[in-house]
């Protein structure tokens, strides 16, 4: 049912309705927009009855390979959304991303354009294991030419998909399998009845008013979910919400946080940052990659260069994620770990 927010007809969506519903959008306005890769006519089989087998496309599990046929079809005219179940299989055909969608632009001298988005589930809190948890963001925003999108709810997740459609640059629109029901349920659905996710599934993230008619969202702006005078804590997807559960926790303990969400890692909204950190004097970067190359040192590394004064503590993670789920929970960014690391620069 559609109601209207701030004069906008929006409707109730999952996440993963919200991107789809986007992506539908872009595929009935540009004939160019196909998307493709591993069972997508099952995940998106709405998208396949309204579009046919021509642009939803099964692909062979061969991740190397339909990954530079995406950048071919780019390349030649179309608008591709190359789909991955997980970022982890990506790894199979980086090349793909490290010597083609981030470098032919440049090679060419702005000839060619590679305008694919390559879409994929990301991160952990549902006990697959240490290859099928990571995040990998870090290593993707580092590559030259490459736009990295992780929105952390449903009506972001529609504009910034339109706008990694639109985009003419190679974009990777990643997907946290938390919020993700679709996904979820794929990965750990009817064989794994005994895993309870309602104490780390954020409602928020996981459904919400969208748009109808949507409308892209630029890269490179942040959103402040919550605004406090005492720490800045930062974060993406999943980790906006465990920012938004441990600044609850400070409330409680009269420290007042802002919970800034980038919304992309690539471009990074750098003046949003040095701003809502110089106002608090700390910050706490919450990161689900992991510690060493990843989001938390480059924020470090933008405010020294800012002469920003501010004291700092990153929460990321340090180790191969677990498999059993509470040695899971306590690898990856909770809530009790931010707010800790958030005491310790009072």
């Amino acid at each position: 049912m559609s109601t209207l927010v701030n004069n906008i007809a929006t409707t109730a969506m999952r996440y993963d309705e919200a991107v789809d519903h986007a992506l539908g959008q872009a595929m009935a306005e540009d004939p160019t927009v196909v998307t493709y890769g591993e069972d997508v006519q099952i995940l998106r089989r709405v998208l396949h009855s309204r579009f046919g087998g021509d642009r939803v496309k099964d692909t062979p599990i061969s991740e190397s390979a339909f990954m530079y046929a995406g950048v071919g079809a780019a390349m030649a005219g179309l608008r591709p959304v190359v789909e991955l179940y997980m970022i982890d299989f990506a790894t199979v055909g980086w090349s793909a991303i490290l010597n083609a969608g981030s470098k032919f632009k440049d090679f060419s001298a702005g000839e060619w354009k590679v305008p694919m988005v390559l879409r994929a589930g990301v991160g952990g809190w549902y006990s697959d294991g240490g290859e099928h948890a990571q995040t990998l963001w870090g290593s993707l925003a580092s590559y030259p030419s490459v736009e990295v999108v992780v929105p952390s709810t449903p009506a972001d997740a529609a504009g910034l998909m339109l706008s990694a459609v639109q985009s003419d640059e190679f974009t990777v629109f990643l997907t946290p399998k938390l919020l993700d029901q679709q996904i979820l349920d794929y990965l750990a659905g009817d064989q794994r009845d005994t895993l309870d996710l309602s104490h780390v599934q954020p409602a928020a993230g996981v459904r919400g008013e969208v748009p109808t008619r949507v409308e892209p969202i630029p890269f490179g702006q942040a959103a402040l979910r919550r605004d406090g005078g005492d720490v800045t804590l930062v974060s993406v997807g999943t980790g906006v919400h465990r920012c938004l559960e441990a600044a609850d926790r400070l409330a409680a303990d009269g420290i007042e946080a802002s919970v800034l969400d980038l919304r992309t890692l690539a471009p990074l909204d750098k003046e949003a940052i040095v701003e809502h950190v110089a106002r608090t004097g700390r910050v706490v970067v919450a990161d689900e990659d992991y510690v060493r190359g990843g989001l938390t040192g480059e924020i470090a590394a933008l405010l020294l260069e800012s002469d920003t004064q501010a004291r700092y503590a990153r929460v990321a993670v340090e180790q191969t994620i677990p498999f059993a789920p509470h040695l899971e929970y306590a690898a990856l960014p909770n809530a009790e770990r931010i707010a800790a690391a958030a005491k310790s620069l009072s």
